[in-house]
């Protein structure tokens, strides 16, 4: 679970299905960040994966150094990447999702495109293959906002849910995955005395040796 520690940060990889942060009722307490600070206590929470989202995620130590991450990720200075398998294939190899987001009320926790009341939300991706067997592409994307389920309905309002996606989806059940295929692969972490960004990868569960081997020589 741990990829990086040092004596400011910790970077680990969160399995799908496990909490980033407790819930609601004892049966929602176990989650990644009881986990870390098991070992590490002085660890802080900075920023979330969604439940059923794997991948990297960045923890401070201290609350200083949790003051100072939270910020560079308000003023969008730390660099993330996603891997996701799509329904359907995506007809431009790159693009931009510029589409606000906002809470369905009635319907939550999901979330919901409003171009009145929704907050912007902006999401670049490129598609990295498609699989003519399965209808299904897999593309790369890089969030520069960070709304709740941000990838997520993006990807559904340009007609393309990601797969396995239970609150999302086409229906309740995906024939093609039991898990949401959704990975935070990459984090380019500024460093507090000023020097080289750190960057830590995390290859994607699901995710075949030749996607990989493409994904090395993608540019952001």
């Amino acid at each position: 679970m741990l990829r990086h520690a040092d004596p400011l940060t910790l970077v680990v990889d969160k399995p799908a299905g496990l909490l980033a942060v407790p819930g609601r009722g004892e049966d929602k307490q176990d989650c990644l960040a009881r986990r870390v600070m098991a070992d590490f206590p002085e660890a802080r929470v900075v920023h979330r994966l969604d439940m059923a989202t794997s991948g990297l995620m960045v923890l401070a130590r201290g609350d200083e150094m949790q003051r100072w991450l939270s910020r560079q990720f308000a003023e969008r200075r730390v660099g993330k990447r996603y891997l996701a398998i799509v329904h359907g294939r995506l007809v431009d190899a790159r693009g931009v999702i510029d589409l606000p987001l906002t809470a369905d009320w009635p319907n939550r926790p999901r979330q919901r495109v409003d171009t009145r009341l929704g907050k912007a939300a902006l999401t670049r991706y490129c598609r990295l293959a498609y699989d003519p067997a399965s209808d299904c592409s897999t593309v790369l994307l890089w969030p520069q906002t960070g709304r709740t389920h941000q990838l997520r309905v993006h990807l559904l309002a340009i007609g393309h849910p990601i797969v396995g996606d239970a609150l999302y989806g086409p229906c309740a059940t995906d024939e093609v995955a039991d898990r949401l295929l959704l990975h935070a692969d990459e984090l380019l972490l500024p460093r507090r005395d000023g020097g080289p960004p750190l960057c830590l990868s995390s290859p994607a569960p699901f995710a075949s040796a030749s996607l990989l081997a493409a994904m090395a020589t993608m540019e952001p």
